[in-house]
């Protein structure tokens, strides 16, 4: 553990921001979690919120763990569900409680394992994530695309980052929206007790969801979705905060599952991009998993 402290020379800049400019060394998620594990102090305390708005003369304590080295993550022969591939990428359709990269729990089961194995090219590019471009939850199913180039790499990065990508997701939500189709644009950040969890902030990033009504049953309602942010948890908390969860979503919506669920119904039905080499336009559709066109059947 080093300890390093700084001395805040104007008033007005974020903490995470002024942290980031006093060690370029570390990125500013990696600022954001020190922060949030409480290795950051402001004038001998932990601060409010990882951007707080400092005052000249504040004096901020950051105790920095030691890197210990992690061996990379072990290729393993997970089954994979490919809808499209090429020389630059491959779409896959991931299913339900594949984790994407590995974690607490989560090891040597997770789609980065799977990658490697069936791609141990890919382990050039990063072993950590090799040629993952963006993600979904554990439990969402659906369409991904995964890049197996440096160039196409950075391609598909570009295109995530101008927003380019167009992301359809299908839910299936509690009740019926008022109205058939709608926007919802409400900043998100991490909820400020529940650090595993995202909620609306008034001083959150920037995020808006499009929906259309696309069947409606006695207590349930089928939405297609559109993101135009990809914020963390985004679909889910933004339908949550419009009244109507996402069926089977115990953390954001009702803890009681009526349909008995074995997951949230959510699916990333289709990804359109550019392809990163030849520029043509792509679509990639991944049909409803069969648990969830039963679900539709029953309330049908």
């Amino acid at each position: 553990m080093s300890t390093h402290t700084f001395t805040c020379p104007t008033d007005g800049i974020r903490l995470d921001k002024f942290l980031a400019q006093a060690r370029p060394t570390l990125s500013r998620n990696r600022v954001r979690q020190l922060i949030i594990a409480g290795h950051v102090r402001v004038n001998g305390k932990p601060p409010a919120k990882v951007g707080i708005k400092l005052s000249a003369g504040m004096e901020i304590t950051l105790a920095e763990p030691d890197i210990v080295a992690e061996a990379p993550p072990a290729p393993k022969n997970i089954p994979l569900d490919i809808l499209y591939e090429d020389d630059a990428l491959l779409v896959l359709n991931k299913p339900a409680g594949l984790v994407i990269h590995p974690a607490a729990g989560h090891a040597d089961d997770t789609l980065v394992n799977a990658l490697l194995h069936r791609y141990p090219a890919l382990a050039n590019l990063d072993a950590t994530r090799p040629g993952i471009v963006h993600r979904l939850d554990r439990d969402t199913s659906g369409v991904m695309v995964v890049a197996k180039t440096a160039p196409a790499l950075e391609n598909l990065q570009a295109q995530f980052k101008a927003r380019t990508v167009e992301k359809i997701y299908l839910a299936l939500v509690h009740g019926i929206p008022r109205s058939a189709e709608g926007v919802i644009d409400v900043p998100l950040g991490r909820h400020p007790t529940l650090r595993q969890k995202f909620a609306p902030r008034s001083d959150g990033k920037p995020a808006r969801t499009h929906y259309w009504l696309e069947e409606t049953f006695a207590a349930f309602s089928l939405l297609r979705i559109k993101l135009e942010t990809g914020r963390t948890h985004q679909i889910r908390v933004h339908l949550a905060w419009l009244g109507h969860p996402v069926a089977g979503d115990t953390v954001y919506g009702h803890k009681k599952n009526r349909l008995k669920l074995s997951r949230q119904f959510l699916h990333a039905h289709s990804l359109t991009i550019q392809h990163p080499i030849r520029a043509d336009e792509m679509t990639f559709t991944a049909p409803l998993p069969a648990e969830l066109e039963r679900t539709l059947e029953l309330l049908r």
